[in-house]
């Protein structure tokens, strides 16, 4: 058993071979053995083997007395246990291992025996008496089934005070019950978060657009009962991009939480403050009266408490910002108008309050959908008018010196239905739409087809053509190679090719814009400023641009003869732009009065409907032949 030879065992006592931790309690049963305490002891013991190895045993010994006296001698049987031992140790430590790990999982088991379980600390009693009936239940339809009892929630508080959302299920086993308890508190808390963010802004702590609807539609059906009015509230802070790029994205943060927390502060409770997006916001007002004269009263009080609110200083990171609103008003009374047409005339409203001057409010008229609606229309017959081929090219005649040199090329929009649109309700919806790229392109090109089918007839070969760029067609990136093609592909030549230009087009970004003048002028296109006098003029770039004509604005011209104003602007006009070298072009003359005044002023160059409106190119063709044909006129006779 111990791998000892007999030999070397001879004359040893046991504990020679006893484990050490063993001796002593060893020693001890043996004392009691020998002095007659204990007629046998048992234990479980360990010897060392020879090789050094432990063997667990299990012994049993026994004193011999003979004729009931002690011989000092004992009978002893030993069994090998250490197999068994390490099954034991095995066991052990599998379950203090399960044990660590179901006192670290958020379960918890119980038997419970009859009716002894009891929900005693639940938060209060009705949650209690709650807990309680959903657990009957769930025990009742269980003992109707296959005993398994289906999960609940409840929620209990911790012996720490803490409260715990708890999934409670288990087993019917007789009269008794195995009960599971899994703490779902983290999972519960993960939910909750999913909820309110689907429903709130994490920023403001406001309502999102998708509680907003819902409060919308729930204020639209109050108001339909009780036959009362409520107000939707558009807000939008003023200038708070500007904030964003100069203070930060973190600086634009924080205010918007101080306006959701002043919003808040301006209203009641039971009326709803939302962040639509962005530095938007909205208010929904319920419950203003059965008076509509009053209930805009009302909202408009509550519109300029929150005007004056939002006056005071923010103080941000130890600074005092400033910012405004602009709101827009619309009321409503039951549900003839959707939450969404709600908010969309809001919008308008609030738009139309920037439009003023920021910082101020305004009431949803009827009159702004319509505008807004019959945009929307125009801009979606404009689109299919590109495509349909409905736009033409009409031509202003150009005189200088008594003949014609040119012409403006002008757009024109023949509606099937509506007949001719003026250009003065499509071109800013074009440039608003970004329809104006399209229009321009085609009208860049159309211009340089023109050009080259004229370039064969010996009188019109000599004549110019100037289009109108838009200052979004000429920033975009590709414009100077867009100009390029068009002359490539229709083989005109670019000296006969002017583009106009605006002031505000050229200041956008100077540098830019003299760098791709220069470029397209190396080729021979040439350029006029447009409208000159109307913008910002600053003479110190006006002498950097490579431009070769100035065009006097129609406004001024208009009044030449009884505006001494106008007719100053018209003479230092002639007078600079000779001064540069330039060409001076005056535009909208139309009585010979004028065409006098500016000769004797020395500008030569002018059009208008003197001479001829803008016609369709057959009849500026055929215009510009018969006067060739006639011979050419005196400046006074044309």
């Amino acid at each position: 058993m111990l791998g000892y030879p007999i030999a070397d065992i001879e004359g040893r006592n046991f504990l020679d071979f006893t484990h050490p931790d063993d001796v002593v309690p060893d020693a001890a049963l043996a004392k009691r053995l020998a002095d007659g305490e204990q007629e046998s002891v048992r234990t479980e013991k360990r010897y060392l083997r020879k090789d050094g190895s432990v063997i667990w045993v299990d012994l049993t010994s026994a004193a011999v007395s003979n004729k009931g006296r002690p011989t000092g001698k004992n009978v002893t049987v030993i069994a090998d246990i250490t197999e068994r031992k390490h099954m034991e140790e095995a066991q052990r430590t599998n379950e203090e291992r399960l044990r660590g790990i179901l006192n670290r999982l958020p379960i918890g088991i119980a038997l419970v025996k009859g009716d002894t379980f009891d929900f005693s600390n639940e938060r209060d009693a009705q949650e209690r008496d709650l807990c309680r009936k959903r657990w009957e239940a769930a025990c009742n339809e269980a003992r109707e089934g296959g005993g398994y009892i289906r999960a609940i929630d409840c929620v209990i508080r911790h012996k720490g005070g803490h409260v715990r959302s708890l999934e409670m299920a288990g087993v019917i086993l007789g009269e008794n019950y195995l009960i599971t308890l899994v703490d779902v508190s983290q999972r519960k808390a993960v939910e909750e978060r999913a909820r309110y963010l689907a429903y709130y802004d994490p920023l403001t702590q406001l309502p999102n657009r998708r509680l907003l609807l819902d409060r919308l539609q729930q204020a639209l059906a109050m108001s339909a009962r009780h036959h009362s009015y409520g107000a939707v509230l558009m807000l939008d802070l003023d200038n708070f991009k500007s904030l964003n790029e100069t203070q930060g994205h973190d600086m634009g943060d924080r205010l918007l939480g101080i306006v959701a927390q002043r919003l808040r502060s301006c209203v009641h409770a039971d009326d709803t403050v939302a962040r639509h997006g962005g530095d938007e916001f909205v208010v929904v007002l319920r419950s203003l009266g059965e008076n509509e004269q009053a209930a805009a009263a009302g909202a408009e009080e509550i519109a300029q408490k929150i005007l004056n609110v939002m006056r005071e200083p923010f103080e941000l990171n130890g600074e005092h910002h400033h910012t405004t609103l602009s709101i827009g008003i619309t009321l409503f009374h039951g549900q003839r108008e959707s939450a969404d047409e709600l908010l969309k005339r809001g919008d308008l409203a609030m738009y139309r309050a920037k439009a003023e001057g920021r910082n101020a409010l305004c009431f949803f008229d009827p009159e702004m959908q319509a505008v807004v609606e019959a945009r929307v229309a125009l801009e979606a017959d404009m689109r299919a008018g590109i495509g349909q081929g409905q736009f033409e090219l009409a031509f202003q005649p150009q005189m200088s010196h008594g003949d014609i040199v040119g012409a403006e090329v002008l757009m024109r929009w023949q509606h099937p239905d509506k007949g001719p649109i003026s250009p003065a309700q499509f071109i800013p919806l074009a440039e608003e739409s970004g329809l104006i790229q399209r229009l321009g392109d085609w009208v860049l090109k159309s211009a340089c087809e023109r050009l080259a089918t004229w370039a064969g007839d010996a009188r019109l070969s000599e004549l110019t053509l100037s289009v109108n760029v838009s200052a979004r067609q000429f920033h975009q990136a590709g414009f100077v190679p867009q100009v390029l093609a068009a002359l490539a592909s229709t083989g005109a030549d670019a000296r006969h090719l002017r583009l106009e230009l605006t002031e505000s087009v050229l200041l956008e970004d100077i540098d830019d814009t003299i760098k791709k003048m220069s470029r397209l002028k190396s080729y021979g296109v040439g350029f006029s400023l447009d409208d000159f006098g109307t913008g910002y003029s600053s003479l110190a770039y006006l002498k950097r641009l490579p431009l070769e004509e100035l065009k006097i604005d129609q406004g001024f011209v208009r009044d030449v003869l009884t505006d001494p104003n106008d007719a100053a602007i018209a003479k230092t006009t002639v007078a600079l732009g000779t001064s540069l070298g330039l060409q001076v072009t005056a535009e909208g003359v139309e009585t010979e009065a004028q065409r006098q005044f500016l000769e004797r002023n020395h500008c030569h160059a002018w059009q208008g409907y003197l001479l001829s409106p803008p016609l369709p190119a057959d009849e500026f063709e055929a215009l510009v032949r018969n006067r060739a044909r006639a011979g050419a006129k005196p400046a006074s006779a044309a």
